[in-house]
């Protein structure tokens, strides 16, 4: 088996354990060397007071007997950890503890009441390290330079232990984190495990599938949450694309066939290739798809990129009395339709947009008036503190308040029947819609005064980008 020595290949665990090891391990390094040196300070400050204190104690000996009669207590060594020596001015010693060597154990003669801290000194194999302090005394019989040694014997004796035991035991609390740290992030990683088997089980075919929520409100457990969110996301746009192929395909079914039924007929008896059938019946079927043709690729268009409104100055009043001229030429009604009357009130109002998108939605909302008045059409064009509204109003059966989002939906028909035999194909809402939310308005439908529809453009006077 190839061990991969990569750190950037290996999995989490692996990453998670070698991180906490290096960082535990660097922790406990400084953490060990930080002991050891304050250990070895706390030991030699040890043996130095005690160095100290038996300095101080012969000196103060010393100023009431005479150094040859001092008592042999002062003198003891303590099992070789406190050596002492006296030295009389000529630096000749006249006084040692037993065992203490033949020398002075440090070079150092301070005058009468300095006290000389000589550090370290290396009093041979036999002896070893000692910490040496000298101090000058005034005694009863001349001046003397007292010497006291403090072993460094048990100090290392000490340190070396320690050593060693933190030697042994940072590599088995290295190695017990190591394991720990890839057992326990194992552990929390078993519902991200979890989470991708079941998303690995999903299919485009069945979206209706969600990945389990851990019982711990942790960040895993909010990731489960936002993966379930998505999935029902990504679940309601392939059923609505699955809907907006149905109904594309099915509003493209009818006009075609139509079309192709005629075309038939006429290849058997062209005699029957008339006016009355291409006005009547060809021509209109025609134009009603490409129509649908055309608002389906606005709308993949939109969906795909964006409308990008090219944005300029634009006179809302100019837009509506083209419109009415448009309306009130041709409607989109039977011919033995009543007629509608279509009123108005339209100031003088200008906004930022794109005039011929903005053209495109009023015109939507306006026929979709016309499909559904019983006998009359009010347009009127507000003021408003930021934005300019655009509403349109009818008299006929009105859109129930549950419905009036769903109508701004693809290829929503409140009344089928109705809206085919007057040309709609579902989709001037939608469009409309999406022209409106590209200038960074919206659509609000209501009720008229007189009980129908009333669809309002609100449309901001300044775009973000204008200025």
């Amino acid at each position: 088996m190839r061990v991969e020595l990569n750190p950037e290949r290996w999995n989490v665990r692996l990453r998670s354990a070698f991180a906490s090891v290096v960082v535990v391990g660097f922790a406990l390094v400084a953490a060990s060397g930080l002991l050891l040196f304050l250990l070895k300070h706390s030991l030699e400050n040890a043996g130095r007071a005690d160095a100290q204190t038996r300095t101080q104690q012969l000196v103060a000996a010393l100023r009431t007997e005479p150094a040859a009669q001092l008592d042999q207590i002062l003198l003891a060594n303590d099992g070789n950890t406190l050596l002492t020596q006296i030295l009389d001015s000529s630096g000749a010693i006249v006084q040692a503890s037993a065992g203490a060597p033949a020398i002075p154990m440090t070079p150092e003669r301070p005058s009468v009441g300095e006290y000389v801290d000589a550090g370290r000194t290396e009093l041979g194999d036999d002896l070893g390290r000692f910490l040496v302090v000298a101090q000058g005394a005034a005694g009863i019989d001349g001046n003397y330079v007292v010497i006291v040694g403090s072993s460094q014997e048990a100090t290392e004796s000490v340190l070396h232990t320690v050593a060693l035991f933190l030697v042994g035991g940072i590599p088995l609390i290295l190695a017990v984190t190591g394991v720990a740290n890839f057992w326990l992030v194992g552990r929390s990683l078993r519902p991200v495990e979890s989470i991708r088997r079941r998303v690995s089980e999903i299919s485009s075919a069945d979206l209706s599938e969600r990945v389990p929520v851990p019982a711990a409100s942790d960040e895993i457990a909010q990731l489960a949450t936002t993966m379930n969110d998505m999935l029902a996301r990504l679940e309601s746009g392939q059923l609505a694309q699955r809907r907006f192929v149905g109904d594309a395909s099915h509003e493209l079914r009818s006009p075609l066939s139509t079309i192709v039924a005629g075309l038939e007929l006429v290849q058997y008896r062209p005699a029957l290739l008339d006016k009355e059938m291409v006005a009547g019946t060809l021509l209109p079927e025609a134009r009603r798809m490409q129509q649908l043709v055309s608002d389906l690729l606005l709308l993949a268009s939109a969906d795909e990129r964006g409308l990008h409104p090219r944005f300029a100055d634009v006179d809302i009043d100019d837009l509506l009395h083209s419109e009415l001229r448009r309306i009130k030429d041709v409607h989109h009604r039977g011919p033995d339709a009543p007629a509608v009357a279509i009123t108005h009130s339209i100031a003088a109002v200008q906004v930022v947009g794109d005039a011929s998108q903005l053209t495109r939605a009023i015109r939507n909302i306006s026929d979709n008036a016309l499909r559904h008045s019983r006998s009359r059409v009010h347009i009127v064009v507000e003021e408003l503190a930021e934005h300019v509204a655009v509403s349109v109003s009818d008299d006929g059966p009105g859109i129930a308040t549950v419905d009036r989002e769903r109508a701004l939906a693809r290829f929503v028909r409140l009344d089928d029947d109705r809206a085919r035999s007057g040309g709609g194909t579902g989709l001037g809402l939608a469009i409309t819609q999406e022209i409106v939310a590209a200038h960074h308005g919206r659509v609000v439908i209501d009720e008229s005064e007189w009980g129908g529809a009333k669809v309002t453009l609100l449309l901001p006077r300044t775009q973000p980008t204008s200025r």
